[in-house]
């Protein structure tokens, strides 16, 4: 029962095993750069220390331990050929993966709830933004993504497995590992089915209440200016929630009648080694805070330089 598994991964099935290797590296790298160096920007300028970069630094922080836990794995396999992965592994690999997912999932859900005070109640924001409300935004979070870790993978991993064990995928993902299984899983794939639809509701619901007040509040508008700030300051969001949720949606809720192994695997591919290189470049560092922090610590770092040389 306790038997190593053999993921397949993404190489197996390409002519340009290498190339995509040097194409995920290169992924891997810029997107642990690009959030590392939010986080330092966040952390180091005082113009950033407010509740929305505050948000974006816990997203930062989701996208590195998220991308950390399957990209290095894959790598490592394809340099030294063993794909092999230990039933401790696996069940650990699934538990994170799920729950930064999940973590991830409610925060792009809860963030719209900043967006809407913001745009639609900016007399209110230092009192419904507070410090106490920003900690409690990114709480909820992580317990929304522990509790669906917590609870999919001990129900998963206890299913029989066939003795070939050979996970058609590049890491221990739910759909990828139920397939093994020697027992009827439909009992469970019904209840996941719930679970999913209902972790979607709450931060949908949570996201068209806000952006539906925003739109409202826009239309409301006298000043051409005003408007397009407003939707700037959204479409960033909107562009994160529709790849992230769009994605999620595909894998859990669409029915594995309408998508081949390989799709899975492609799609999964986007939403655990793309978006999170896509997400600091989408939402942040084309940000002019961002990039006026980014300049001043750059130049801060090059006259330090300048001085030591001397």
């Amino acid at each position: 029962m306790y038997a190593d598994f053999v993921l397949l991964g993404l190489f197996s099935n390409t002519h340009f095993p290498w190339l995509l290797f040097a194409l995920i590296l290169l992924v891997f790298v810029i997107s642990i750069a690009s959030n590392t160096l939010m986080i330092i920007l966040i952390h180091v300028d005082s113009h950033l220390h407010t509740p929305m970069y505050f948000l974006l630094s816990q997203l930062s922080l989701m996208d590195i331990l998220y991308i950390s836990t399957i990209v290095p794995k894959m790598l490592v396999d394809q340099v030294v050929g063993q794909r092999t992965i230990s039933f401790a592994g696996c069940t650990f690999q699934h538990f994170l993966y799920l729950t930064l997912a999940g973590a991830e999932f409610f925060l792009l859900g809860l963030m719209s709830y900043h967006r809407y005070v913001a745009i639609c109640k900016p007399l209110h924001y230092p009192v419904l933004m507070s410090r106490k409300v920003c900690s409690l935004i990114v709480v909820a979070a992580w317990l929304g993504g522990y509790l669906d870790g917590f609870l999919l993978t001990p129900v998963t991993m206890q299913f029989p497995f066939y003795a070939s064990r050979e996970i058609n995928h590049f890491l221990c993902e739910v759909p990828a590992l139920l397939k093994l299984s020697c027992t009827d899983t439909s009992a469970y794939e019904t209840a996941m089915y719930v679970c999913c639809i209902m972790m979607l509701l709450i931060p949908f619901s949570v996201i068209s209440a806000s952006y539906s007040r925003i739109l409202i509040t826009v239309y409301r508008m006298s000043e051409a200016e005003g408007r397009w700030k407003a939707v700037a300051t959204c479409s960033s969001h909107m562009v994160v929630v529709s790849l992230f949720y769009g994605a999620a949606m595909y894998t859990y809720v669409l029915p594995h009648s309408y998508h081949s192994p390989e799709q899975d695997k492609a799609v999964s591919a986007f939403y655990t080694i793309l978006t999170p290189m896509l997400n600091p470049l989408i939402y942040s560092l084309r940000n002019k805070d961002v990039t006026g922090a980014l300049q001043k610590v750059s130049g801060r770092c090059f006259f330090s330089g300048r001085i030591n040389a001397f």
